[in-house]
């Protein structure tokens, strides 16, 4: 194998572009592997430990953008190199004819005296540097960037909270304001429904939801999801509660989170007991009492989120579409997995869908663990090898630094999909294929060849296995949802109508083997 690479000096590029343009460079035929991204200490780390490090690399510097290319030979590296240069030809073209470029967030805020929210995606060692500008500059942050201090985002949140600005993230994947979408979001209707999301997939989950069950989203704002850990104090959760409260386009307010710190769920509650809207409440693993003592209504789960957030926004109950669980497919599916096939294995793309799976297995099974449990005794020891159950979510920081996110780029989660369905222990695989702007244009074909591939490896050694597969999404998505089922369908997949269902049906498939 060859390794070449080429740097550009002083050349910057935003984390989300490098994603995608690193994830159509590693589709070129040829290319084993491709990386593109600026020099930084840590992402020259990512290249040292895949053999991706080269001395010209080595020296870059940070400012520096480098594309590293894995290929057999030279000549396919070159070839690599043309056609990743018109990648980013195609990119500077079509971006010429739809914006208007600025060398600084002052230079546009200056320049667009009505903009009033700036999205921050630069790598995360200067994220705040450019957050804290914003916010000088009276404007509402998105911070896409991941990788930033927790004392970084505390000061900025201090910052925006005493400039009555709202300051999401880091590491905020998906919002919606004015009903406008911003970075991985769905297209849902407009509505009178506004959620606070410690959590990207889980609050795209609920939109989706929501839109299902017929009602609509007013305002989705993300606070990052390390917003509710005791060192943040939850501030722009509650900044985002009393923007919603004040809002007058939103009737219903939902909050989603995985388990907070005890203290900041207290503060949670505190201000719950002072809105005058209704709350829906799904902290991930929750306590019902706490949240009715505080004239919360709680949810249990996603779909149970978004059902109660309708129905208070005034939705009639009998003409939605709930959903129940398939009892006689349950049934069907025990009979086919052998005794030895007890355990279930989650690969997922979104760190609260898979929580939200963790925890419906949790209520049956002792054995689940999971490179994000809380409780260290279930922590994985080493994140690519199973135990028992297992769920992984592919994007936690671990698997993402100096690499797309799964939502871009399958190619992780399909390796580590083919070696779990050799596993005879595995009765069932759960995956989710997420939709959206920003994600994958088609998520379930680019790891379709190796689902069909495992079915038949584990027919031909005689046993079964069962693949669920949920598709998060609206039907007025870029994609088709209705695209995406039918390829899932047509490879004997189980399709979950709900993450909710899709970790139910994980559980109770496998229930017969403990």
């Amino acid at each position: 194998m060859t390794v070449q690479a080429i740097v550009k000096p002083n050349t910057y590029f935003d984390s989300v572009s490098l994603m995608s343009l690193s994830t159509k460079a590693n589709q070129i035929e040829g290319v084993e592997q491709a990386i593109i991204a600026m020099a930084t200490e840590m992402n020259k780390e990512v290249m040292k430990n895949v053999g991706l490090l080269t001395s010209v690399v080595e020296e870059a510097k940070s400012s520096d953008l480098v594309i590293v290319v894995n290929a057999a030979t030279e000549e396919l590296c070159e070839n690599a190199f043309i056609m990743i240069d018109e990648l980013f030809t195609k990119k500077n073209t079509s971006t010429s004819k739809s914006k208007v470029k600025y060398s600084t967030i002052s230079s546009a805020a200056e320049s667009i005296p009505d903009a009033n929210l700036a999205v921050i995606a630069v790598n995360g060692a200067y994220a705040p540097r450019e957050a804290r500008k914003a916010l000088e500059n009276n404007l509402h942050v998105m911070m896409f960037s991941d990788n930033v201090s927790i004392e970084d985002e505390i000061e900025l949140k201090k910052l925006a909270h005493e400039k009555g600005l709202l300051m999401m993230g880091p590491d905020c994947g998906t919002a919606i304001i004015g009903n406008v979408a911003l970075c991985f979001a769905n297209a849902v209707r407009k509505g009178s429904i506004g959620i606070v999301g410690a959590s990207g997939t889980g609050s795209q989950e609920v939109s989706v939801r929501i839109h299902e069950f017929g009602g609509g989203i007013s305002q989705m704002i993300g606070t990052g999801g390390r917003d509710l850990k005791e060192e943040v104090g939850g501030i722009m959760m509650l900044d985002g509660i009393k923007a919603l409260e004040e809002d007058e386009a939103t009737k219903v307010i939902v909050l989603i989170s995985k388990p907070p710190a005890p203290s900041v769920e207290e503060k949670v509650l505190a201000i719950i007991k002072q809105c005058t809207k209704p709350v829906v409440v799904w902290f991930v693993g929750g306590n019902e009492e706490k949240v009715k003592q505080a004239g919360g209504h709680f949810a249990k789960m996603s779909k149970e989120a978004a059902l109660k957030a309708v129905l208070l926004a005034g939705a009639d109950e009998s003409k939605i579409n709930k959903r129940a669980l398939n009892i006689p497919l349950i049934e069907e599916v025990r009979t086919k997995l052998t005794p030895e096939q007890k355990y279930i294995r989650g690969l997922f793309s979104g760190g609260t869908l898979c929580d939200e799976a963790m925890h419906a297995a949790m209520e049956k099974f002792d054995n689940v663990y999971s490179n994000i449990q809380r409780d260290p005794n279930y922590r994985l020891n080493d994140k690519n090898v199973s135990q028992e159950h297992t769920f992984i979510d592919f994007g936690d920081d671990e698997f993402t630094q100096g690499k797309p996110h799964p939502m871009i780029d399958p190619s992780t989660r399909m390796a580590r999909f083919i070696e779990e369905a050799k596993d005879p222990s595995v009765g069932v695989i759960v995956m989710d294929f997420v939709l959206g702007y920003g994600a994958h244009e088609d998520p379930v074909g680019a790891i379709l060849p190796v689902i069909m591939e495992a079915k038949q490896n584990a027919e031909d050694e005689g046993r079964h296995l069962e693949i669920i597969g949920y598709v998060l999404g609206t039907e007025l998505d870029p994609q088709s949802l209705e695209e995406q089922v039918e390829k899932l369908l047509a490879a004997g997949v189980t399709h979950a109508s709900s993450s909710q269902n899709a970790g139910l049906l994980a559980r109770e498939f496998v229930v017969k083997g403990e």
